[in-house]
């Protein structure tokens, strides 16, 4: 990775992101809004934003779903394609310690990507009729606040200062969990 990749691959990400949120406002500005115009929501989302208007929401959703398929499954397919490629190495190693170290660093970093892309895809592509708000609020939890949280403490695991420290705070509370996952 040379820093002139780098500063491309940025770029793209920040040009990508303002067209389509772009995209995405322009299309929200032409629909209409009718009674309380009140979000039930965390935060002021697509999807109950298109809950609460009148008209235009057939538009939006045609908008969202052309939208999300390719900024969604193209990370996810790349993704798909490196941990293929990625296992098929650690298949190759000799040692199966080797092997277990490999995919236990791995694991950690995948379960992070599957819960993100879970539920971005639950929220944002897959249908949402028979979902309740209260379900569309936890799998937006899920993918803002759960996902960030839960990433540096699945790495941070690995590190044996801090499995050393949670294995001491472990000894006094006497929690079963944590001692077979501290213990691996």
């Amino acid at each position: 990775m040379t820093k002139k990749r780098c500063v491309i691959l940025a770029v793209m990400c920040w040009v990508l992101s303002f067209f389509l949120s772009f995209i995405e406002t322009l299309f929200i500005s032409k629909m209409t809004f009718c009674g309380p115009n009140i979000i039930d929501h965390f935060f002021c989302d697509l999807v109950p934003l298109m809950k609460i208007a009148c008209s235009g929401v057939y538009t939006m959703e045609l908008v969202n779903y052309i939208l999300s398929f390719p900024l969604l499954l193209s990370p996810i397919t790349i993704i798909i394609i490196s941990y293929t490629k990625i296992i098929v190495t650690i298949l190759r190693f000799q040692s199966r310690i080797s092997r277990q170290k490999v995919f236990s660093t791995c694991s950690s970093h995948l379960i992070v990507v599957i819960i993100f892309f879970v539920t971005l895809l639950s929220v944002y592509i897959f249908p949402t009729e028979g979902q309740t708000l209260n379900a569309s609020k936890l799998l937006s939890l899920l993918y803002t606040v759960f996902t960030p949280f839960i990433n540096p403490i699945l790495y941070s695991l690995r590190n044996k200062e801090i499995k050393k420290s949670l294995q001491g705070i472990n000894k006094r509370l006497n929690l079963p969990f944590f001692t077979l996952y501290i213990n691996k």
